[in-house]
């Protein structure tokens, strides 16, 4: 090994901070020097990433309803390129569950040619709520990715041919979670956008140039003409607290997630 990264796609920060610590302490146990690389914003997914036999990459993504970002899935095909580069696979999840997300990440490295060395999946605070997993990634989670990734540099130190494929739970071509409503119903929102309070707003134009998919208008940020994924992150960055989702559907599936899934969740690797 000659070089440790850290990529992500990462709307909110949580699998950026997720990925940057498990990177970070594997070169650091490896002593090797480490690069990062965002994947985040629609510039960035624009370019095309070779890695040699000589680099461990470790690579995340959020889990959107039960598996990765559909929209984004056609990059991570195309974008990446192995060439026999040892990669952990990382999913971040919002405290309901990571469902398929991590055994399609993992197929869609193997198939980049990457060899997928360990994987895991950990909790981050849910993008829609801060009543699900408030204050995580928090120190005893970043405690566990740091021991995660001291097993890794273990594991890497001691092979001696290209490892068999991480097993991890999962169907990477199963359907996607179905989110569900308070009255137990399916809850589509699919064509629900961000408002904008617009007594707060100052058209300072962050969340246009933030918004992960390029689709809020940069002169008028009221203007959501593109698709939106519901990633939050326009919600989450704005400082004046203008952005917010009023579609009745998406705000009964965030009031069922607060009432199923408040019981905090274990991070779970593999190696």
């Amino acid at each position: 090994m000659e070089k440790v990264w850290a990529v992500s796609y990462s709307a909110t920060g949580n699998t950026d901070k997720t990925v940057s610590t498990i990177a970070e302490e594997l070169a650091a146990k490896l002593s090797l020097p480490l690069e990062r690389a965002s994947f985040t914003k629609p510039a960035e997914r624009e370019k095309e990433y070779y890695f040699t036999e000589n680099d461990l990459v470790v690579i995340g993504t959020p889990t959107y309803a039960g598996k990765m970002p559909n929209k984004l899935l056609p990059d991570f095909r195309s974008r990446f390129h192995g060439n026999g580069a040892l990669a952990v696979a990382v999913v971040t999840f919002g405290n309901r569950n990571y469902d398929n997300s991590l055994a399609e990440l993992c197929a869609v490295l193997e198939g980049d040619g990457f060899h997928t060395v360990a994987a895991g999946a950990f909790v981050g605070r849910h993008a829609f709520t801060d009543e699900l997993a408030y204050g995580r990634p928090g120190w005893s989670d970043q405690f566990e990715m740091k021991e995660f990734a001291r097993k890794i540099s273990v594991k890497v130190k001691t092979l001696t041919a290209i490892p068999e494929p991480v097993k991890v739970p999962g169907d990477p071509n199963a359907p996607y979670y179905v989110p569900m409503g308070a009255d137990g119903q399916p809850a589509k929102f699919l064509k629900a956008k961000p408002k904008t309070y617009l007594a707060r707003c100052t058209n300072c134009g962050a969340c246009a140039r933030l918004c992960p998919m390029g689709a809020i208008d940069p002169k008028n940020v009221s203007n959501v003409p593109g698709t939106c994924i519901k990633c939050q992150r326009c919600v989450r960055k704005c400082t004046k607290g203008a952005k917010y989702f009023d579609d009745e559907a998406f705000l009964s599936h965030v009031k069922m997630l607060e009432q199923s899934f408040a019981e905090p969740k274990d991070n779970e690797v593999f190696l």
